[in-house]
This record gives C-alpha cells, structure tokens and sequence, in this order.
C-alpha cells in the first residue's frame, strides 16, 4: 500500500494537467513573447505543484501512514492507530483499522490470560503431566513430574522420550499409547531415594478432526496414600476378625465342653464359666472401644467442652486405677501445677484412664507410674511417665496404630484390646491437640498431651 494514489484521483490530475498544456501550447501560437510564455508555463507549474501538494498531504500521506500502522499491527503491536478526519473515505478507513487494532488487542488479551490460567493449572496441579507429538518428541513436562523423576525442564522439551524417560513402565505406556490409539492406565512403584511411591500412570492418545493421532498426553496420580489406606482398611479387618475370633473360640469350646457332660464337676463348671465370662467381658470391650473409634471418625461427632477442674478430675479417675497399681505394687506419683481445663470431660477422661492404665499393665512390680499437668504458654500438657519395658524406637511410629501390641501376650493378659492409645490419639486430634511419646527400652514411656487453651 505504500505510495499508493487512488485511480480516480490519478486520472484527475493527469486530465487537468494535459488540459493546461494544450493551453499553454494554444497561448503561444497566438503570442510571440517569450516573456509571457514562459510567464505562462511558471504558473502551470506552480498550479501543478499546489495540486500535487493538496493531493499529497489529502491522500499520499493519510494513505502510508494507514500502511506504516497495518504494519505495525501485523508485528504484534495491537496499541498502534491510525487517524483520518478531513476525508470521509479514510475516515472509514482509518476506523477499520482501529477497530481492527481493538478487536486483535482484546483477542490478544484474553489469549494472554487463557494461558496464564492454562500455565497455573498445569504447574500447580498435583498430577504429573507429559505432552507428547506424534514422532515422540516432549512438548511439555510440568514441575509435578520433574519432582517425581528429577532432571530440569530443558533435559525433556524437544528430546524423544524413549532417550530421557528411564522408567520402562512410562515407555510401555507410551508405546502402547502410540501402537493401539486407545487410554493405557498401570499402576507401578516409584522410588525417590529411600521413599517408596505408588503411582497410576494414565495414557491417551490425541486425535484430531481427521481421525489421525497427533500426539499423546500422560498424567501420573500419586495414589501413595490411598495405598496405605487401602492396607490398613485390610489390616484393620484381619485384626478385627483375629480379635474376635479368639474370645468367640474360647467362649465357643468350653460351651461345648460343658455341653457334652462336663457339668456336673463343680469346680470344672466354676472354673470354664468364669473363663467364658472373662472372654465375653473382652468382646464386649472390644465391641465398645471399635464403637468409640467409630464415633470420634465420624463426620458430625461434637465434642461437650468445658472448664474442668484438674485437681477433681484426677480425684475421680485415680480410686479405681490406684487399687490394680497397688496390687501390682507400683506407686502412683500425682504432680497438678494446672488448675483448669478446658475439655470434654467424658472424652478427655478416657484418655487419662487409657494412658495410666497402659503404663500399669507394662510396669513391673515394685515399678513407678507418674501423672503430671502443667502449663504452657499455649497449652495446657497431660503427662504420663513409666518405668516399664519401654518402646523401641523402631516400633514408636506403629504405637498409635489400631491393634499394634508392643507385648502381645501381656496385652492379652491384662484384657487389653489393642485400641487403647488409638482411641487417645484420636481424642486429642478431635480437641485439635498433639501427641507426643517418648521411650526407651527397659527404662520407661513417657506419652504427652497437648490440649490448646
């Protein structure tokens, strides 16, 4: 467009030009001075000039500034504008222009902000992502996966993948993707170190309008979690149904035992229904504590908080725990620097028992057991010490854990049901407090709660 002058305003002037020329020569035909003549061709020429410069300034110059701006609009400068006023045609002109310059600039603009947003949810999202074209070259990896397989982003963009992927499991995906055109999903372990991970690993393959595969994206889920759930749903049924079937084995042979004729030796008859009665009492306690469990679980469970008293409720749970210490010989120390708590009383009760009666069962005769309340500045803390067989360090993770026994056979002896300090943790976690236990074998358990103020 550069240069460019309208046709009509070209055969315009052309007219007028040669019209004035046939003047010029007609003139000086009839006039012989040369002085005139060349008066004459002087203002042609300064006509011709005025004409051009209108026709310049109107039409030439409107025209390559509208080419300049188109130019810098094609270079991606959508702030760029033309204005025209003093002709109607370029006024038209030059609002198309600015409206075209408007509409690429809003275009650009929400182009701009799709893949910010684009960008964000590919960095941020917890699934690994890999985008692949159809001959096999990485187009993008997201900070998810360069976390899971290391490297940088610029060891993956623009490499095949089977040269940069080490993994066989995503290279089978890959080809399986690649050779059937169909979703491909493996489950595999990871390792990051010494950590082992679970992943689900999804390929699909991306089709266009023409029904031709043009690529293929990859997303990694860490179901590492929903592993360990899934196990300890497993574990959690096995030990029930071991739990339950011990007392119920129990309880179901000496009935039959009594049944087939053994009724009438008295002390036989005291001594298997004292034993059914026992077993009984233990499925019973386990029935409550797996109740309790799954109350504090539930969604819509709501504690009774109040301010408690520390002094009157020690004094209420000590009697019944201080006559099984005594037989065994251990000595209760109590140590009440707190004066309140805040705290659901029935709740905040069963932990106290639960803690004080597992630092019994694993205290030796002659032993020590020590309560102790105290303040924080943001807690109030409920200590309880031993000098029983202690924890290995190995076994302190799982101490918490449901039906995890570091003794089993004296568990089993004491009525234990291995829910006891589940049932705690779970307690101080509904209270939005914290747990802490430390231990050393042969030396003592020290288990410490933390109750927000």
């Amino acid at each position: 467009m550069k240069g460019f002058i309208p046709k009509p305003i070209i055969s315009y002037t052309v007219n007028l030009l040669f019209i004035l020329i046939i003047i010029g020569f007609i003139m000086s035909s009839f006039v012989d001075n040369v002085i005139f003549l060349v008066a004459v061709f002087i203002i042609l020429f300064v006509l011709i000039s005025i004409l051009f410069n209108r026709l310049y300034m109107e039409y030439i110059r409107p025209i390559n500034k509208a080419s300049e701006t188109i130019e810098e609009i094609i270079k991606g400068n959508y702030q760029a504008r033309f204005h025209a006023t003093n002709n109607q045609t370029l006024g038209l002109l030059s609002d198309n222009i600015n409206r075209l310059a408007r509409d690429l600039t809003d275009f650009s603009l929400q182009e701009q902000i799709q893949s910010e947003q684009l960008s964000t949810l590919v960095d941020n999202t917890e699934s690994g992502l890999v985008l692949l074209d159809e001959k096999g070259y990485i187009h993008l990896v997201n900070p998810k996966f360069i976390s899971l397989f290391g490297k940088t982003e610029k060891d993956y963009i623009g490499s095949l993948y089977y040269s940069v992927l080490n993994n066989e499991v995503l290279q089978q995906t890959i080809q399986n993707v690649f050779l059937y055109e169909k979703k491909i999903k493996k489950t595999f372990k990871h390792y990051i170190g010494i950590e082992k991970l679970y992943l689900e690993i999804s390929g699909a393959p991306i089709i266009n309008e023409r029904n031709l595969l043009k690529g293929a994206v990859l997303v990694l889920h860490d179901i590492t979690e929903l592993k360990k759930l899934e196990d300890m749903r497993k574990d959690f049924v096995a030990n029930v149904s071991h739990e339950l079937r011990t007392p119920i084995t129990s309880i179901k042979g000496f009935s039959e035992t009594l049944l087939d004729g053994n009724m009438q030796d008295t002390e036989a008859l005291k001594e298997f229904l004292q034993i059914i009665y026992n077993e009984s009492y233990r499925l019973q306690l386990l029935i409550e504590d797996l109740l309790a469990l799954s109350r504090l679980e539930g969604d819509n469970y709501q504690l009774v908080l109040n301010k408690l008293d520390a002094r009157k409720l020690i004094a209420d749970i000590i009697p019944a725990l201080h006559y099984k210490a005594e037989q065994r010989g251990i000595k209760v120390d109590l140590d009440i620097e707190a004066t309140e708590i805040k705290a659901d009383k029935e709740r905040i009760s069963q932990v106290i028992i639960n803690l004080l009666d597992n630092a019994i069962n694993y205290t030796a005769e002659e032993g020590h057991v020590a309560i102790k309340i105290f303040e924080t500045e943001q807690h109030v803390c409920i200590s309880v010490s031993d000098t029983g067989i202690g924890i290995s360090e190995k076994e302190l993770p799982r101490v918490f854990e449901r039906f995890y026994r570091v003794d089993k056979a004296r568990t089993r002896d004491s009525g234990g049901t291995g829910l006891g300090l589940a049932i705690v943790k779970h307690i101080v976690e509904v209270h939005h407090g914290d747990i802490e236990i430390d231990s050393e074998i042969n030396k003592g358990t020290t288990i410490t709660v933390y109750l927000p103020k």
